[in-house]
């Protein structure tokens, strides 16, 4: 008879200390949810707002992201992950019965979105604890989590991007009216964003410019780096891209396409995660097929000049006249159940519980360190 092989030691780890705290938590219940425990034994771990890290449970409802509820990571303990490069034990140092230990991990899935998860800061640190996780590396998750610094990299490449300007904190402190000519050289609406948020957190569409500074200021409270974009007529493509196996090229999926109710005017995080009845998610969406295999190859290469590994969502404008710009790269996208990246990759013949185990499977192959 022979003996079961034991299974992979997964930690989920949610939450977070960014403003899209309640969309990783409803991520990780879907995970959760859906994960094949033939295969693998899951350690949820969320982090809680003030940066503490818990022990999660097994209640995916009081993860889940619904109108009237805001999941949120409570509880006491305070977790850490060892930076030492022979031992993976993940141990409660603080917790009511003093330190536990929950056992060795072999690979971190981080479900986290925005500032200090989804920027190279956690991936920094299991770099240096030698522990194998999901997702993109430090420099290429610091990167594209920044827009203005994924805007530069995209553009030394060639690809189509924007018009923009960026408004720092120093811009703003000491002369904002010189931020607000900057601009309004471009041609409005324009779109006021955070540099460094996601889920369309802290985002406001202006038409003039009495209304640029409150906008500025809604973006500074959640990051004192300020993008201002110029508003693209044209239609929202999405396309997943996942790492190949081994040196294989990266894998594109068919392209999905967002049509919001106008009600809402853009993309917002209501409309992504609380009114999904006023928003259709649509894939594949209907391109002429030249269109749409540019835009797949667009996706692959904008992919690999951000050095991105495992995952990422590109986004996209297409417009009347069939041109394509890039908006912005997402390495950790939505990744709920019906979140636009795993609904791509479902039309595109890979179910959810399949995308996930392949995401850890490519982690689990990838070496750390320099690669």
């Amino acid at each position: 008879m022979s003996t079961p092989q034991p299974k992979t030691r997964v930690a989920l780890v949610y939450g977070g200390r960014s403003s899209e705290h309640a969309v990783s938590c409803a991520t990780a219940a879907g995970v959760m949810s859906a994960i094949d425990t033939d295969r693998f034994d899951v350690v949820p771990i969320g982090i809680a707002r003030d940066g503490r890290w818990v022990l999660g449970g097994a209640d995916l409802t009081a993860l889940a992201l619904a109108p009237g509820h805001t999941p949120e990571v409570t509880g006491e303990g305070d977790l850490r992950l060892p930076l030492a490069t022979d031992n993976r034990t993940v141990v409660d140092v603080r917790g009511a019965q003093g330190a536990t230990a929950l056992g060795d991990v072999d690979v971190v899935f981080p479900l986290l979105h925005g500032p200090f998860g989804e920027d190279g800061t956690l991936q920094g640190m299991l770099e240096l604890a030698d522990i194998p996780y999901v997702g993109c590396g430090v420099l290429a998750s610091a990167t594209m989590m920044d827009k203005h610094a994924m805007k530069g990299v995209f553009a030394s490449h060639g690809l189509p991007i924007g018009p923009f300007v960026t408004i720092t904190d120093r811009q703003w402190c000491t002369d904002p009216q010189a931020a607000i000519d900057a601009a309004c050289a471009l041609t409005f609406p324009l779109f006021v964003k955070p540099a460094r948020a996601g889920s369309s957190v802290g985002i406001t569409r202006v038409h003039s410019r009495e209304e640029l500074p409150a906008a500025v200021e809604a973006a500074r409270a959640h990051d004192p780096k300020v993008v201002v974009e110029q508003g693209i007529v044209g239609r929202e493509i999405e396309c997943g891209v996942l790492q190949g196996r081994g040196h294989d090229a990266p894998r594109t999926s068919l392209l999905g396409e967002i049509v919001v109710d106008s009600e809402h005017g853009f993309y917002d995080f209501d409309a992504k995660y609380l009114d999904e009845k006023d928003v259709v998610l649509s894939c594949p969406a209907e391109l002429p097929q030249g269109d749409a295999d540019r835009i797949r190859t667009m996706a692959a290469e904008a992919f690999e000049a951000a050095g991105c590994e495992g995952l990422a969502r590109v986004d996209f404008f297409y417009t009347p006249e069939g041109d394509v710009v890039v908006n912005e790269i997402n390495t950790m996208p939505g990744f709920t159940p019906h979140s636009m990246y795993p609904q791509m990759w479902l039309a595109s013949g890979m179910t959810y519980r399949d995308l996930i185990t392949e995401l850890i499977d490519l982690a689990l192959t990838r070496r750390v360190g320099l690669r």
